[in-house]
């Protein structure tokens, strides 16, 4: 356990330095090549688990100090215990025990005193803090205080839904590529292995637990993807035909580039402004044996790229906070800043514009992100087509009543849509 709470600790320690959770964890595995399986598993399950709750563990931690803790290390070591014995199996004497050790192993001197007094006081406390923070909405929801009042100003009969969403465990939902199986034909194949799955939407399929992607069957062969069945409302709302001349234009890493060509025979150009992201979309497609045109390049600024051949549909799923996805990705809830929504609302706008003189009259462009803060959905539609007379909404087949909104819950995360017609 030394290693795995040394190394989760370092990574929590990097994303409250600035640094993406994930490139964190993948640094950790560079310089410790020898880890199993399993116990990579387990230190992602800490850092995801304390970034998850880190509001919560913060604020504990501040009540159970005597004084602020300026060492980094230490105080990270301390989340990730304070996360352990609140939310994993291990034993409480184990964690405690390993976590002085680990101090100790870190070069930290007398520290090894400090941490066992700080959890130890923990276990004494821990109903009586816990009626503490019951006020506190940091650390009672594990959310930035400006995260939590934006959410209650645009949605006040659901705010508290969407951040209870966000502290979940996300589901796992498969899409079936409907050119090599039938949803039935597939839930047939899960049954014969013994993995319990239910039918979700058009070509979705829920797994009851989640799996290894090896241990799902035809995987490697693209009878099935991983994707979110939010997201995999994109290219069902795209319309889109064979023949048909189509631009995906923040296309990494290929989930909704691949699901419009395994609904279509499609003239698709694939276009990222990361040619690193652009290679994970190849080898999506590769695995699916589906092809495109790959581009590296910049929707905002087309004259790079285009070569003047109209489009009949686009997909712009733009950068956004990913306000929606954090039970993914709860680093982000600790990364983004509120200035942060003006910044990527600027990006969305000058994208949109920029792709509006590709598409071709007539023709129809899908706005997505992956957000649920209305400067960047809501808001930034209205102004567009304030903007551009020749441009109207279309309703979207299901999502009506939503207004294009689906907000996170145990079946899919928080994204948003909207479809333009150009006139």
């Amino acid at each position: 356990m030394l290693d795995i709470q040394r190394l989760a600790s370092h990574a929590v320690s990097r994303v409250l330095a600035g640094r993406n959770l994930s490139a964190a964890l993948q640094s950790a595995w560079r310089r410790k090549p020898g880890l199993s399986a399993q116990q990579r598993a387990a230190i992602q399950d800490l850092s995801y688990g304390v970034c998850r709750h880190y509001g919560r563990l913060q604020a504990e931690l501040e009540r159970l100090l005597d004084k602020p803790l300026h060492d980094e290390d230490l105080r990270c070591l301390l989340l990730v215990a304070l996360y352990q014995l609140q939310y994993s199996r291990a034993a409480q004497h184990a964690v405690v025990d390993h976590a002085v050790r680990t101090a100790a192993a870190l070069g930290k001197g007398r520290a090894g005193g400090l941490v066992n007094a700080v959890l130890r006081n923990f276990l004494r406390r821990d109903e009586a803090l816990a009626e503490e923070l019951a006020a506190d909405p940091v650390a009672r929801y594990s959310y930035p205080r400006w995260w939590i009042e934006k959410l209650k100003e645009q949605y006040p009969a659901r705010w508290e839904l969407i951040l209870e969403a966000g502290n979940q465990h996300p589901p796992m939902t498969l899409r079936v590529n409907a050119r090599r199986a039938s949803v039935d034909q597939y839930l047939q194949s899960l049954a014969q292995r013994g993995i319990e799955a239910t039918p979700l939407g058009a070509g979705a399929v829920h797994l009851a637990r989640p799996l290894p992607v090896d241990k799902l069957p035809g995987f490697a062969e693209g009878r099935v993807s991983v994707q979110d069945a939010g997201a995999q409302q994109a290219a069902q709302l795209l319309d889109v035909a064979d023949g048909m001349r189509v631009l995906d234009a923040c296309s990494a890493p290929g989930g909704k580039t691949a699901h419009l060509l395994e609904r279509a025979d499609l003239d698709l150009v694939a276009l990222d402004s990361d040619p690193e992201r652009l290679q994970k979309v190849a080898q999506n497609l590769a695995r699916l044996r589906l092809s495109a045109q790959l581009l590296v390049g910049d929707g905002a600024q087309p004259g790079q790229w285009w070569d003047g051949r109209p489009f009949q549909r686009i997909l712009a799923d733009v950068p956004c906070s990913a306000s929606g996805v954090v039970r993914r990705h709860p680093d982000i809830k600790w990364l983004r800043r509120e200035s942060d929504l003006q910044q990527f609302a600027a990006q969305q706008r000058a994208i949109l514009d920029a792709l509006w003189r590709c598409l071709a009259r007539g023709g129809k462009l899908l706005y997505a992100t992956c957000s649920v803060f209305a400067e960047e959905n809501g808001l930034q539609i209205a102004a567009f087509l304030e903007r551009h007379e020749d441009a109207r909404r279309m309703p979207l087949a299901g999502l009506e009543s939503l207004e294009g909104q689906l907000i996170p819950d145990p079946l899919h995360d928080g994204f948003y849509y909207a479809l333009l017609a150009k006139a």
